[in-house]
């Protein structure tokens, strides 16, 4: 019995991408082309798009049965997309790709050949270069990687892509992993499973920009050490520690000051600073402490990740044919 071909699916999440998607699917079509020992599904994920982005996988759809598409009621931002793609991928392996053209498509083909001759379950791709980020960009990613390797027990690989060629089996880990707020590359980690890095250089985006700008990723960024790690509450907890020391080393010194010297009003001004810096650093940890409370009132409410406003299914039925 003639054994069947394995089954690709390639997810893209799709923000205001019209410029680059006739690039991306001529790119992909190609690949599939070339790996005509596999099958592949194309499963884009149209995020609230402003602009032509789903008319044109649509169009898409109509003449190529391996094109599938989910559009979102709204906008619910790329980690909903991702992790609709992943939900409803049929494939034996899955991609997630972007489709900006920064990694190229063509690396499936030597993703997959490793996960078949080396017994990997993912392939997953990096950067070290980061040639279009910005200098203060490049720091403050540098700095991230730093911070999160230190207080976050899951593993952060520096660069990581969200580009990567995985199992089917480790998909389904994956989507074992239902929270809300969510985190992927650290999700990608926390699973575990044999993955190969490779490093590679990106390119510029073929058309459009960047949809995450300075503040997004600041956001991303918390995202990521609040969903990995709990190191900020147990520092603010040793920060309050070490304060109520300090603050009883000093009510005993003053004492003894007011037995041997008397009392005398003086330092109001150190005073005032004293209070007004320890009372930032209360609003402070506050704050983190708030952050957590807001995640997980969040996460108790149970609103879905995203909601379908329409997929391939509710098109009118037509002749598909493959390019």
């Amino acid at each position: 019995m003639k054994k069947a071909k394995d089954k690709i699916s390639i997810i893209v999440p799709c923000y205001n991408e019209e410029e680059s998607l006739p690039i991306f699917y001529k790119e992909i079509s190609k690949v599939a082309k070339e790996m005509n020992y596999v099958d592949f599904e194309f499963l884009f994920i149209n995020d609230g798009s402003k602009d032509r982005t789903l008319s044109i996988i649509k169009s898409y759809a109509k003449k190529d049965s391996r094109v599938r598409f989910i559009s979102f009621s709204r906008n619910f931002g790329k980690e909903a997309g991702m992790y609709a793609g992943l939900e409803n991928a049929t494939g034996d392996y899955v991609a997630i790709m972007d489709a900006d053209m920064q990694d190229p498509p063509t690396m499936v083909i030597q993703m997959y050949k490793t996960i078949q001759e080396e017994g990997y379950d993912c392939v997953a791709l990096y950067t070290k270069s980061h040639r279009d980020y910005s200098l203060l960009r490049k720091f403050f990613t540098k700095c991230w990687y730093i911070l999160i390797g230190k207080i976050s027990s899951t593993k952060q690989i520096p660069g990581a892509r969200d580009f990567r060629l995985m199992k089917r089996k480790m998909v389904d880990a994956i989507l074992e992993m239902k929270e809300y707020n969510r985190y992927s590359k650290g999700i990608f980690s926390f699973v575990g499973f044999n993955t190969k890095w490779i490093d590679i250089e990106t390119g510029d985006r073929v058309a459009g920009k960047s949809k995450f700008n300075f503040f997004k990723l600041f956001k991303y960024a918390l995202e990521g050490i609040l969903a990995f790690s709990t190191t900020p509450l147990v520092v603010s907890a040793f920060i309050g520690l070490l304060f109520c020391l300090v603050a009883f080393i000093a009510i005993v010194f003053i004492i003894c000051k007011t037995l041997i010297f008397g009392d005398a009003v003086s330092g109001w001004p150190s005073l005032a600073c004293i209070i007004i810096f320890t009372s930032g650093v209360q609003l402070f940890f506050l704050g983190v402490m708030g952050m957590y409370l807001s995640k997980t009132y969040l996460e108790v409410k149970k609103r879905p990740i995203y909601i379908v406003r329409e997929t391939e299914t509710d098109e009118e039925p037509a002749t598909k044919e493959e390019n």
